[in-house]
């Protein structure tokens, strides 16, 4: 295992971990319960750093009641037999857990432990899923982080890089001798990419393509198109390659031509519309969601509506057409809500009403 492997792991081992703890405090509700199942799917590496939690977390409690589990008793035996019991080989698509046979109090543990992923079914699963794929030439680690409404993310990655995710956001990224490569499925992005020559960072997301030339950029995915934005240094933005040919080095054919931004740039990319040109942005306002703020500047109302609806658990509807183009101007919170409200109160001829499930503004 190389260096770059041996810090996806640890990003793992990390996420297990406080999955576990949630999942051992009984903190999970429902829709935690099925994120967790998700991420256990994701990868056999994630079941096998869940299962390695447990076995220690089993270990500690035990040792606080039984003699054969002390602390001495389980470094006297860790010493006479010199290293792991447990070792696993992982990538995408292959995975072997080895388990000596003579430390029946280590083989209870895993049980145990197993016990908790057989109850999402997720070995039978798993199995089916490698029956049915062939095996690839390049051990690839991937690695999914998801947002709920109203929820933001921030993650080291295991090559030194940063990801933030906005609200109602999902990316997948996946880790290559020759490759990283991120895709985007919702919501929106910001990547501070420490840059390799050897490996390229890559994004894709809805109708876009961005390779990353050593820089921070923000990548959102809008209804019919994909809003990319850079901070910091440059990236190159093309048209996406077709979803048939995606592999772990597609690329577009040479004669596509991309476009190369620099901080302070962005550009709109639409399916079937290409080029296009990039256009000056103020970067206080993309960035402000990093903040956990939206800023507008004259903006209409309904459009202010639309992006605070993404972090309010009650949406804003409004309720007279007649407002939907009235100015707005300012900087919010994204979670005080009640700010807002009373921001909207104080517009002339404005009304709001709260009800439990919505905030109706109207004609006063």
């Amino acid at each position: 295992m190389n260096s770059s492997e041996e810090q996806v792991r640890a990003v793992i081992a990390e996420q297990a971990g406080e999955w576990f703890v949630a999942n051992d405090e009984r903190l999970l509700d429902p829709p935690d319960s099925e994120a967790l199942a998700a991420w256990l799917k994701t990868s056999p590496v994630h079941i096998e750093e869940f299962l390695g939690v447990s076995v220690i977390a089993r270990d500690l409690r035990e040792a606080r009641t039984d003699p054969e589990y002390s602390l001495e008793a389980i470094l006297a035996r860790a010493r006479a037999e010199g290293e792991s019991t447990v070792q696993a080989i992982g990538s995408r698509d292959s995975f072997v857990v080895r388990a000596r046979p003579s430390r029946p109090w280590l083989a209870g543990a895993v049980a145990m432990a197993a016990s908790l992923v057989l109850g999402l079914g997720l070995f039978s699963w798993w199995n089916v899923r490698q029956a049915a794929q062939p095996p690839v030439a390049e051990s690839i680690t991937e690695l999914r982080f998801q947002t709920r409404h109203g929820e933001q993310l921030s993650r080291r990655l295991a090559d030194g890089s940063v990801l933030h995710l906005n609200t109602d956001s999902a990316v997948t990224i996946r880790y290559g001798k020759t490759e990283r490569l991120a895709m985007l499925t919702s919501g929106q992005a910001e990547f501070e990419v420490t840059h390799e020559p050897d490996r390229t960072f890559r994004v894709l997301a809805g109708s876009a393509e961005v390779v990353d030339l050593g820089t921070q950029f923000d990548v959102r995915l809008e209804q019919s198109s994909t809003v990319v934005t850079v901070v910091e240094g440059r990236v190159e933005v093309g048209p996406s390659p077709r979803r048939e040919t995606l592999g772990p080095n597609a690329r577009q054919p040479q004669a596509a031509r991309f476009v190369e931004l620099a901080a302070g740039q962005q550009v709109r990319v639409a399916e079937g519309e290409w080029p296009v040109v990039p256009v000056t942005v103020d970067m206080q306002s993309t960035t402000a969601w990093l903040r956990q703020e939206i800023v507008f500047d004259h903006e209409p109302l309904e459009r202010v509506a639309a992006e605070y609806n993404r972090y309010t658990a009650k949406p804003i509807e409004i309720a007279t057409p007649a407002l939907r183009n009235m100015q707005i101007s300012g900087v919010f919170s994204t979670d005080d809500p009640d700010a807002f409200i009373a921001f909207l109160r104080s517009l002339k001829g404005v009304r709001v009403e709260v009800t439990p499930t919505r905030i109706s503004v109207s004609r006063d």
